[in-house]
């Protein structure tokens, strides 16, 4: 798990790193074992007042890939630095006009081993047509508690922090040197 200082660093790298005028603004900088994932908010399309929302739709998907397309050269660039920083691959998302979209990003295989009473549920999702395999079922069901417990993953993530600095005050981490020990 990565500490809240080494997100800090990682986010500080990037907002160094990027050229000022890629993003309005550095929303969101996440990260896992395998990816992190920047996303940027970029601006709106400038539309008439009443514009229909299939109109609206369609400017702000149209503005999306013109960013894509356009700074692709730029955030490749920026990818192979931090992938060869920080040993992750870097995936690419933006924010416009209240929309989110991902760009490519990494689908990591998780191997879990499911008793029979967690498989029918998969099966389940599966029959009743919300998911085509136990694969997508199973991503189906983490999103939805991933959207449902955010306050306890977040309570979770700072206790787990809590416990890594109680950890690194014990007494098998090395005592730090005071100015003028060393010989």
């Amino acid at each position: 798990m990565i500490t809240s200082e080494q997100r800090e660093k990682l986010r500080g790298w990037f907002a160094g790193r990027l050229p000022d005028d890629l993003f309005e603004e550095l929303t969101e900088v996440t990260v896992d074992r395998e990816e992190i994932t920047v996303i940027g908010r970029i601006p709106a399309p400038h539309l008439a007042e009443g514009a229909p929302a299939a109109e609206r739709d369609a400017a702000v998907e149209g503005r999306i890939q013109e960013f894509r397309e356009r700074t692709r050269d730029t955030r490749i660039e920026v990818a192979r630095d931090a992938e060869h920083r920080f040993r992750r691959k870097v995936s690419w998302g933006v924010e416009c006009g209240g929309e989110r979209a991902l760009f490519t990003h990494v689908a990591a295989p998780v191997m879990t081993r499911l008793r029979q009473p967690e498989r029918q549920v998969l099966d389940t999702l599966i029959a009743g047509g919300v998911a085509r395999s136990r694969s997508e079922a199973l991503a189906w069901c983490v999103r939805l508690v991933q959207r449902h417990t955010d306050d306890w993953l977040t309570e979770l993530r700072e206790s787990l922090e809590n416990v890594r600095r109680v950890r690194a005050q014990g007494p098998d981490t090395e005592p730090e040197e005071a100015p003028g020990d060393s010989e």
